[in-house]
């Protein structure tokens, strides 16, 4: 297979307007994953700018939060789930714990979609980085656009299954499915990046795993660097600590 791709197809107007048009978009990116999906996707105007994937993120990763805090207030009244401890001697009742817990799921919804927002445009922001390195003609509003539309179904459909992960049984089934859809999405996002970037699979590859794998180091060398510093400099400030106690009165 030739790793540089064809000239991407230029997007066909689809007639949908408003969340029709956003369900569309969604669907084409799921159900037709390939480079040319992806590179006439970030000819988009919408791609232009970072407002629609942002919102796109924000929406879904809020509904997510109300879903998820639903389904699981949902599932401890059944007994399926169990309850955060000492809500329920807290409140009086389980029933007015689980209350309260679904009070601040909702109220903190729109916190959580902030949240993906910006861990999303981190890691878009890392991924076109290290692509622009390799060559990449993209950028990052035409990556995050495509991430966003293939992201962003999924988001929901694990919203919804991840309560049922704490039934018995069928919480195994939940994780296989969840770890099946996880490599399906990984695979679309590579695509996605090698699609936007107009580059080889390998500068794909590489552009998606190396930001991931240069966060984990630093996420595990940090630790063992302070402690290692701790202790190359535990003896001096021992030292430096027993000669201002000594010099006081």
């Amino acid at each position: 297979m030739n790793d540089q791709m064809q000239a991407p197809l230029s997007p066909e107007p689809s007639g949908k307007t408003g969340i029709s048009e956003w369900f569309s978009t969604w669907m084409t990116a799921v159900t037709k994953p390939g480079e040319q999906t992806y590179a006439a996707m970030a000819e988009h105007p919408d791609a232009a700018t970072t407002s629609r994937a942002f919102t796109w993120v924000f929406l879904v990763g809020t509904i997510s939060a109300i879903v998820n805090g639903v389904l699981m207030s949902v599932l401890e009244l059944a007994g399926f789930a169990s309850q955060t401890p000492g809500l329920a001697d807290l409140f009086g009742s389980a029933e007015r714990g689980i209350a309260f817990s679904l009070g601040v799921s909702l109220c903190l919804s729109p916190v959580a979609g902030a949240v993906a927002v910006l861990f999303f445009a981190i890691a878009v922001g890392l991924v076109q980085w290290v692509a622009g390195m390799f060559g990449g003609t993209g950028n990052f509003s035409k990556l995050a656009y495509t991430m966003a539309a293939i992201s962003v179904p999924f988001t929901l459909v694990s919203s919804l299954l991840t309560p049922f992960s704490s039934i018995p049984y069928l919480g195994i089934c939940i994780g296989l499915v969840s770890l099946l859809l996880s490599i399906y999405v990984v695979v679309m996002e590579i695509m996605a990046v090698k699609g936007v970037n107009r580059f080889s699979w390998g500068k794909a590859i590489g552009s998606f795993f190396l930001p991931t794998l240069t966060v984990l180091c630093i996420c595990v060398a940090l630790p063992i660097g302070v402690i290692a510093a701790m202790r190359l400099l535990g003896p001096q400030v021992g030292d430096t600590f027993s000669v201002i106690n000594s010099s006081l009165p």
